[in-house]
């Protein structure tokens, strides 16, 4: 298995582009990736039914999907469902089935065909029912629909996606997976087929209700662990990450909350929605979960969430890094639940794949490539693991920066804080005879942060 103690050439690489850990920073010279030009307005003479709008929705038994059917269930004079599709909660979807009476129903988990058939088997017009994948590709495409509510958590929501898009379906999208890892390829699809992308998440849409030619910005909804200090985040427990201050929701998104990476994801996606450019778009601490989304200036310490810094980086390198990225969080998340690796070792484990896939970066990725890249970050954080036991080790051979006039510690004062710090912490190699500037008092932060404490200089 790989060590996560190595220095990241992902994070030297931000630091060559003059920037310290505490500033919004540019990873790639390329190119920024296709983003969507704008709000979507409604067009006169542009709808093609009669009646209630006839939907399908993709994940109907999740959260998304459950709150798109309750709104449809109080507005039956302006919705009408057409296609349902779920994963395995075969129990509610019979339940929404026999409420809604939809054309086609598709249950991702080919097992449960027949306990679905069963379960519908007292329906006088039974709807048709198609397993697997392919029904939920279907259920996305059928062509009396107008429009599809994708719901559906991860990269499964992918092909279900481009279905409805190649078949001109206008996309209401609450899977962040689909822009984050698919936007460079979904999103050109977009255009070629005259596709409207609405989001249906509550940051987005309430973003895109705003007048978003101007600064957009998200907002977290409390943070867990957001009053602990720095120095005790190595400390922080699965219990401890799981404990939302206000909300009671998944254990994925409840560590995501706890580390900011929902919000940085957030921040890709409000890119590619939006086409608004990341130095447009900011996070924000919200406490009272009050407010999901507004115009801000607060922001919060990227030094203690290094998961915003990373979100950036990814996104400015744009093409399949931004899927990596995500891909290796949950992952990461997963070996963190699992008590497989530390709460601090999640930022190391998604930093260390995007570093590795700098090598093969594609830019302008294919559906294929993009799945295939998911699967391979997965992979690849799965054989990341922490390497313990090592103490602060400071050797110096010559002094590597003067401090000057600009705010640098000179590397006497790095010598005194390290020092300071005691010798229980972990340590790893940040290597200043490499370095083109020198290190701030962010940098010194945030290697205390990631126990990346021995600071080596070789002449």
């Amino acid at each position: 298995m790989s060590s996560l103690s190595s220095t990241s050439e992902f994070a030297l690489k931000r630091k060559g582009n003059g920037c310290t850990y505490a500033k919004r920073v540019h990873c790639s010279a390329q190119q920024p990736p296709p983003a969507w030009p704008g709000r979507a307005v409604s067009e006169p003479g542009r709808k093609s039914w009669d009646g209630p709008k006839p939907i399908s929705v993709v994940g109907s038994t999740g959260s998304i999907g459950t709150q798109t059917l309750d709104i449809v269930a109080e507005n039956p004079g302006k919705f009408k469902v057409v296609a349902l599709a779920a994963g395995s909660n075969v129990t509610l979807l019979a339940d929404q089935v026999k409420t809604f009476k939809p054309k086609l129903v598709a249950v991702r988990n080919e097992t449960l065909y027949d306990e679905l058939k069963e379960a519908l088997a007292d329906m006088e017009e039974k709807p048709e029912i198609i397993p697997g994948e392919q029904g939920v590709i279907e259920v996305a495409r059928h062509p009396d629909v107008v429009t599809v509510v994708t719901g559906i958590v991860g990269c499964a929501g992918l092909k279900p996606t481009v279905a409805a898009i190649e078949a001109g379906k206008d996309i209401a999208l609450a899977n962040k997976e689909t822009l984050i890892a698919g936007g460079p390829f979904i999103l050109p699809l977009a255009h070629k087929y005259g596709v409207k992308i609405l989001p249906a998440d509550s940051e987005h849409s309430a973003i895109f209700q705003f007048d978003f030619a101007k600064l957009q910005f998200s907002t977290d909804n409390a943070v867990n662990n957001r009053d602990w200090p720095i120095d005790k985040l190595k400390e922080v427990k699965v219990a401890d990450a799981l404990k939302h201050p206000n909300w009671n929701m998944g254990k994925k998104i409840t560590v995501d909350s706890a580390t900011l990476f929902n919000k940085g994801l957030e921040v890709i996606e409000a890119h590619y929605l939006f086409g608004a450019e990341y130095d447009d778009i900011d996070i924000v601490i919200h406490p009272q979960s009050i407010v999901h989304s507004m115009i801000e200036t607060q922001i919060p310490d990227n030094v203690k969430y290094p998961s915003i810094d990373l979100a950036y980086a990814a996104g400015r390198a744009g093409g399949t890094m931004t899927g990596v990225l995500s891909a290796a969080n949950e992952k990461a998340v997963e070996m963190f639940i699992n008590e497989e690796i530390s709460y601090l070792d999640i930022f190391k484990v998604v930093e260390r794949t995007c570093e590795k896939h700098q090598a093969e970066l594609v830019s302008s990725p294919s559906l294929e490539e993009i799945m295939h890249y998911d699967l391979w970050a997965r992979d690849y954080a799965a054989t990341l693991q922490p390497l313990a036991g090592l103490s602060p080790i400071i050797a110096m051979a010559e002094p590597a920066h003067d401090n000057g006039d600009k705010g640098f510690l000179d590397d006497d004062l790095i010598i005194h804080i390290l020092n300071g710090l005691g010798a229980e912490f972990e340590s790893t190699v940040v290597n200043l005879s490499a370095r083109t500037e020198p290190l701030t008092l962010q940098d010194v932060q945030y290697a205390f942060q990631t126990h990346e404490m021995r600071i080596q200089h070789i002449a």
